[in-house]
């Protein structure tokens, strides 16, 4: 292995990121929206309501066109594995690939079959089977996601692994602690929790349009009753999981909590920056204050990171330069070991190809206590282990203040339910809020993914050794070829449902 030009491994990192950024922003609503299509069919099977099976129909097709071209910057995406990261497929294959395969095996064929049934089924089979296979659709999107998301807790946090010096490649030992990791677990419930509300601002804020315009009036209020009830539910339900979420970054990603915090000297009892401003010449180890304007909860950070409000939380200067009197260890250390883990392995591969028995097992001896660290030894100093800070500071933070703006938001739409429609300045906020349940899912998004920089696999592999060894420029024609052909997508999707929406709940049937 070796460090890649840093040409390189910027336009594979920004070609990634493009093709999940795109990706996410049709993936929650698929979440979401399939729950609420399945809970409207139920209520339509249960009450024999004409009204509730066409209000039904309007969902599930605005569903569907989401379904359909949100598929395509999926597919690319898990190609992108093989095509621009490939050391990295290489390396930890055995194991993340696992999980994508059962996806696309179980979850992704099952939501696809019954995604048939549900669509073209009216009227075909019993309402029943209808019904089940409109929940089946819902529970296959969310398997799908389930999977992806162990993957990428696997990345966040690598267990159930021990490396093969005989291949250069880490297998899996235990499938159920890759399944059940805390990280995976935590990460794939805050996130379906954000395409959960995602689902419900997206039927708030249509049924608030068309309440606004005097259009299917009944028919907007049942909607928007459903959507503001779940999406109240599930908003309550993603500040928990964030809790916990924050939780486990505490516990085995606290580089990345002290950037979400702008946290740079450690201390007992630490308070979280509930509104701030950072202070951009701040440098690791200077004098100066981390923040320029900040209004703070004493405590809660300690309280959010350990569960104690005593508890030391560590800030980037005690994570990059050590603190021995916390018992944390340096990043200097942690690279020493790393180079250590790195040389035995090549002496390995060298006594391999000698056939040298007995300085195998001498190297592998060497690096079986050290390989922990192996990704430290390819890093340059120290303070490479600090993520942009401010990137993920501001996303962090724009990310919880949009969650509780939604809890209050969900609140007042059933508070005014009865008589909504003479709310004008509520509705015009519930269709002013789809967005913004987008900017929060891809906040988090950026928070998750930056906020692990440098690395690709936490401690394993940093991103620059993961990266593909091909010519800079077929990177960059692709990163524009698909910054197009994702646009035109997106177009076409807003379109599409723009001119559905103007037909109204009855128009299309």
């Amino acid at each position: 292995m070796q460090l890649m030009a840093t040409e390189l491994v910027d336009w594979s990192r920004a070609q990634f990121a493009l093709t999940a950024l795109y990706h996410f922003l049709f993936v929650p609503l698929t979440l979401g929206l399939s729950f609420i299509v399945a809970i409207m069919e139920s209520i339509y099977v249960k009450t024999r309501d004409e009204r509730w099976k066409t209000i039904t129909r309007f969902w599930m097709t605005l569903f569907a066109i989401n379904f359909a071209i949100g598929v395509a910057t999926g597919l690319i995406m898990e190609f992108e594995f093989g095509t621009n990261w490939s050391n990295y497929s290489w390396f930890v294959g055995d194991i993340f690939g696992a999980p994508l395969a059962i996806e696309g095996i179980l979850a992704f064929f099952m939501e696809s079959t019954f995604f048939a049934v549900m669509f073209f089924g009216w009227n075909k089979v019993s309402k029943g089977f209808h019904l089940l296979s409109t929940w089946l659709v819902a529970v296959g999107s969310n398997l799908s996601a389930f999977w992806i998301l162990v993957a990428n807790g696997w990345m966040q946090y690598p267990v159930g692994m021990s490396f093969n010096p005989d291949t250069v490649r880490h297998e899996m030992v235990s499938f159920l602690d890759v399944a059940l990791s805390p990280v995976a677990v935590a990460k794939f419930l805050h996130t379906i929790g954000s395409g959960y509300v995602i689902g419900a601002l997206f039927v708030v804020g249509i049924s608030a349009w068309m309440l606004l315009r005097g259009r299917d009036l009944i028919e907007a209020k049942r909607s928007m009753a459903v959507g503001a009830s779940f999406g109240l539910v599930v908003s309550l339900f993603l500040a928990l999981s964030g809790d916990e979420s924050a939780y486990q970054v505490a516990q085995h990603q606290p580089v990345k909590l002290a950037a979400m915090e702008g946290f740079y000297k450690g201390k007992s009892g630490a308070e979280i920056v509930a509104v701030g401003i950072l202070n951009p010449d701040k440098q690791l180890g200077d004098t100066a204050h981390a923040m320029e304007f900040e209004l703070s909860m004493p405590y809660a950070l300690s309280l959010l990171g350990y569960h104690d409000a005593d508890a030391f939380v560590p800030g980037l200067e005690d994570l990059v330069y050590g603190n021995e009197a916390q018992g944390i260890e340096g990043a200097a250390s942690k690279i020493e070991k790393g180079k250590e883990a790195v040389s035995a392995l090549e002496a390995f591969k060298a006594a391999k190809k000698s056939g040298d028995a007995a300085a195998m097992e001498e190297a592998r001896a060497r690096l079986e206590p050290v390989m922990g660290y192996f990704g430290y030894g390819f890093l340059e100093s120290p303070e490479a282990i600090v993520p942009p800070v401010a990137i993920t500071f501001y996303s962090f933070h724009v990310m919880v203040a949009l969650g509780f703006y939604f809890i209050v938001l969900f609140a007042l739409l059933l508070w005014r339910l009865p008589q909504i429609e003479r709310y004008q300045t509520l509705l015009k906020a519930a269709l002013f809020s789809i967005p913004l349940g987008y900017i929060a899912a891809e906040a988090g998004w950026i928070v998750a993914e930056v906020g692990r920089q440098p690395w690709a696999i936490q401690d394993l592999m940093p991103v620059g050794i993961a990266a593909t060894q091909i010519d800079a420029g077929n990177v960059m024609v692709s990163f524009w070829l698909f910054a197009v052909l994702f646009t035109v997508l997106l177009i076409a999707e807003i379109k599409i449902m723009l001119r559905q929406i103007a037909l109204g709940i009855y128009g299309g049937h």
